[in-house]
């Protein structure tokens, strides 16, 4: 964890979490990704620096907020991005299209598991901005993907409290642990949710 930031976090506190995240949900990065900081922040209030319930809230609006900024900007300008495709965007016209596809496909909750797994949130609302997937749509999926995000990992934080020494020392095989414990339950989601679809189409077709 970069002293920088563990030094901003425990003198500013939610103020330092809420620009943190709510920036890298915006597309600009951050020294450590926002689930490390979430993490730190759930250990903080294990500790007693922090209230557990007003550090979930303050990193559910942050995420809301930079989220839907991100959506809207390219919900607004989406047509001229497809047909112009600015060079300031990290995306290439295939990166595009593969994502799109995919998030098409998967209706909602393919753009509900996107927006819960690591790497691909952001990304998440630029391409639903893009392909102009309604606010409806959008903003409710959003807000409940942020507010299960930030709920697991502030949890993590506070449950390893007690081994937060053992932790630190370790910290990259800890990314790495707390990334495989994540693609594993959205794999899971994905799986039961496959399942359910292919019992439903059976049940229609028996009918």
């Amino acid at each position: 964890m970069p002293e920088e930031i563990v030094y901003y976090i425990t003198k500013y506190g939610y103020l330092a979490i809420f620009v943190l995240v709510f920036l890298q949900e915006t597309g600009i990065p951050n020294p450590i990704p926002n689930e490390l900081l979430l993490i730190f922040s759930g250990y903080l209030s294990y500790k007693g620096f922090l209230s557990f319930p007003i550090v979930i809230i303050t990193a559910l609006a942050a995420d809301y907020i930079g989220t839907n900024i991100l959506y809207f900007l390219f919900y607004n300008t989406g047509s001229y991005i497809f047909q112009n495709k600015p060079k300031w965007i990290p995306l290439s016209s295939g990166m595009i299209e593969r994502l799109s596809a995919k998030i098409t496909q998967g209706g909602q909750l393919g753009i509900f598991i996107f927006r819960l797994t690591p790497f691909t949130r952001g990304y998440t609302s630029v391409i639903t901005g893009l392909i102009q997937v309604k606010p409806k749509v959008f903003l409710p999926i959003a807000f409940l993907s942020a507010l299960i995000w930030s709920t697991i990992y502030v949890l993590i934080g506070y449950l390893l409290g007690p081994s937060w020494n053992l932790i630190s020392l370790n910290i990259e095989n800890f990314k790495l642990l707390t990334l495989g414990l994540f693609v594993m339950v959205i794999c899971i989601v994905i799986m039961v949710c496959y399942f359910r679809k292919r019992k439903t189409i059976r049940t229609n077709t028996a009918s």
